[in-house]
């Protein structure tokens, strides 16, 4: 079960690997183009088909029909990646049950978005996780675990690409594990970390324990990518770079006539260069620089609204007077 790039990694490993795989559930069919009037199957679906998977495309899980058609297939097992919450119905109904595999150090980074907020929050390391599914997002027993790690100038499309072939990695070590076990591998409940051990390394254990203050990774909006300019320059990097090249970091350019257009920012550079007052635009002459809190941002990859993603050199060569310029505060 799943729908994006993200999920073909495992779905190909799994059928590479001569697993049985009986059906894919994937969603519906999305409407694109001016007019909606063509439907653009997933990615998932695209390599199923391919292939010669039946594919199941409910558009409610809980639907008596599907459920009838899913049960009708008797598989053992259910694999879940990056798809959407299940129902007891549908998650309880294998023999072996149904494991998620989840882009995140669980506990920690539960929810839609783990990748970029990991990355907008500066982490050094994340990683990945196999869990059983239950009645809350995230929170069931967890199988394995495998760290990844984010290097200063790693933003989310590398991060990402990481974690798409750890997952598929650790999903068939994980199906070795059930498989061994008889459908009952060793597993730790999340809020229980410290009372079992069931295998893990003291690495994993200080990891799963490390923060009393779980952070979340709640779905990213639009508004969510605005950039905040009153922070700190290391967490306006880590906020640029977390949200690139999808969906995009973004401020309002705001010209000396008070015209306003929408500015993305794919690319940055932190500085130790002093700033001249949040939003603050500077130059120069070579590199563009934006002032954070507590120092200067160079800007070395943007996209103004209607325009290409260029590099900041470019655009300075098409916009003279940038000084004469603001960026709106959050």
């Amino acid at each position: 079960m799943g729908t994006p790039e993200f999920a073909v990694e495992t779905l190909q490993a799994l059928v590479e690997n001569d697993y049985n795989v009986v059906a894919v559930v994937t969603q519906p069919d999305k409407p694109v183009g001016r007019h909606g009037s063509v439907l653009q199957p997933s990615q998932v679906k695209q390599y199923a088909v391919a292939h010669s998977l039946p594919v199941l495309q409910p558009e409610k899980m809980k639907d008596p029909a599907f459920i009838e058609q899913l049960r009708s297939y008797n598989a053992n097992l259910q694999v879940v990646v990056a798809f959407r919450m299940l129902p007891e119905v549908v998650w309880a109904m294998p023999e072996y049950g149904t494991f998620n595999v989840h882009a995140a150090l669980l506990p920690q980074y539960r929810g839609a978005a783990p990748i970029n907020w990991a990355v907008i929050n500066g982490e050094t390391q994340t990683g990945v996780t196999t869990f059983f599914l239950d009645h809350d997002i995230d929170t069931g027993r967890i199988i394995l675990k495998k760290p990844f790690a984010i290097p200063d100038d790693a933003d989310v499309e590398y991060v990402y690409d990481g974690l798409m072939h750890l997952g598929a990695q650790l999903c068939l070590e994980t199906l070795e594990a059930i498989i061994a076990a008889n459908g009952h591998p060793a597993s730790v409940a999340q809020d229980n970390i410290a009372a079992d051990d069931s295998g893990f390394t003291q690495t994993v254990r200080e990891s799963l324990l490390s923060s009393a203050a779980l952070k979340k990774a709640p779905k990213i909006f639009k508004e969510t990518c605005e950039i905040d300019w009153m922070k700190p320059v290391k967490q306006v990097y880590d906020f640029i770079r977390g949200l690139s090249p999808v969906p995009g970091a973004w401020t309002t350019l705001v010209a000396p006539d008070s015209k306003e257009t929408v500015l993305k920012i794919y690319k940055s550079r932190k500085t130790d260069k002093a700033g001249q007052g949040s939003g603050t635009i500077s130059t120069d002459g070579k590199a563009l620089y934006i002032s954070a809190a507590d120092a200067l941002l160079e800007i070395v990859e943007l996209q103004l609204a209607g325009k290409k993603r260029m590099l900041a050199r470019d655009f300075l060569n098409g916009m003279k007077g940038i000084e004469t310029y603001r960026v709106k505060k959050k």
